[in-house]
């Protein structure tokens, strides 16, 4: 019983950073960007790149990764999102441009790459995850698994839910430590009392948008090990794990998706182990559940009113 609860943590840690920047892109738009795992799917094939093109430690893919899609989303936030913004209704206008634009990235993907699976050996990680493994625990820098409470678990997981929480530390001090992170948070709360204070909100609102991207690409980083593998079609899967994990925290509540990270890390973990015929269904049953049950999410108090 233990062995999944803190696999669950674990897995729970990385889903919150799979889900935080698809909630900061809503919270702070009001948009549904359902293209988010087809970045999360782009940032693995950086690491894929990095591994066999560079010959390089896949995790020299993170800030790679981030640095890129930050870019890459501060460009496309100026070539699409302030038209949408100003249509009649955005937030469903969001969902048929987005959809149409993961359709494009995955059909180009499978074009360039193809359709068959990819992964990285995780040996090729051994070197540094050694390394990582004996700063944080002492010790000698050793190749084997992480022991937690007398349990073992991959290096891999333990790392991704180590950089998950340093990710979501950086956007609380992004959030509430720096000027940008005020405008965000005053744009997220009132929109339109911001224009009318005088805010850019565009340029807080493509700052968003670039970081979002950005987070998920760095998820994307860590899916080849744990997952074990991603094709061009893993963006569908990526998204729907995206909007189950944000839902559950709530809705434009970037830090509550650390919460309901973990309440679905820890479900899948328990589905997976007791009930594993389920487990593919488990994030439909859990998003129709939370819907039914509680629609603003386990964090819903924090979420504005439109």
């Amino acid at each position: 019983m233990l062995y999944p609860l803190v696999a669950g943590v674990l897995f729970g840690l990385y889903f919150s950073l799979v889900g935080i920047g698809l909630n900061l892109v809503f919270g702070v738009m009001r948009i549904v960007n359902l293209a988010h795992g087809d970045f999360l799917m782009l940032g693995a094939f950086v690491a894929f790149g990095i591994y066999t093109a560079a010959g390089l430690d896949p995790l020299v893919g993170i800030p790679v990764a981030f640095a890129l899609f930050c870019v890459a989303g501060l460009l496309l936030y100026w070539v699409l999102v302030p038209r949408l913004q100003r249509a009649r209704d955005p937030e469903m206008l969001s969902f048929i441009l987005f959809f149409g634009f993961s359709q494009v990235i995955e059909a180009l993907t499978t074009i360039v790459f193809g359709t068959s699976e990819r992964s990285i050996p995780s040996r090729q990680l051994a070197s540094s995850l050694a390394g990582i493994r004996a700063s944080l625990f002492g010790g000698e820098a050793t190749n084997g698994p992480f022991r937690i409470f007398g349990l073992s678990f991959p290096a891999s997981w333990v790392v991704a839910a180590t950089v998950s929480v340093i990710a979501i530390i950086c956007v609380y001090l992004y959030l509430y430590r720096t000027r940008l992170g005020t405008l965000t948070r005053a744009v997220m709360s009132r929109r339109d009392e911001a224009v009318a204070t005088g805010i850019n909100v565009d340029r807080v609102s493509a700052a968003a948008f670039g970081i979002g991207l950005g987070l998920a690409a760095v998820a994307g980083v860590f899916a080849p090990f744990m997952f074990g593998s991603f094709t061009p079609a893993f963006g569908i899967d990526a998204t729907v794990t995206s909007f189950v994990v944000v839902v559950l925290g709530s809705l434009g509540n970037p830090l509550g998706t650390a919460l309901g990270g973990v309440v679905y890390g820890v479900s899948y973990m328990l589905v997976q182990t007791y009930l594993s015929s389920w487990a593919d269904l488990l994030p439909y049953v859990l998003l129709i559940a939370i819907l039914l049950l509680r629609p603003s999410g386990l964090l819903g108090r924090r979420v504005r009113v439109a």
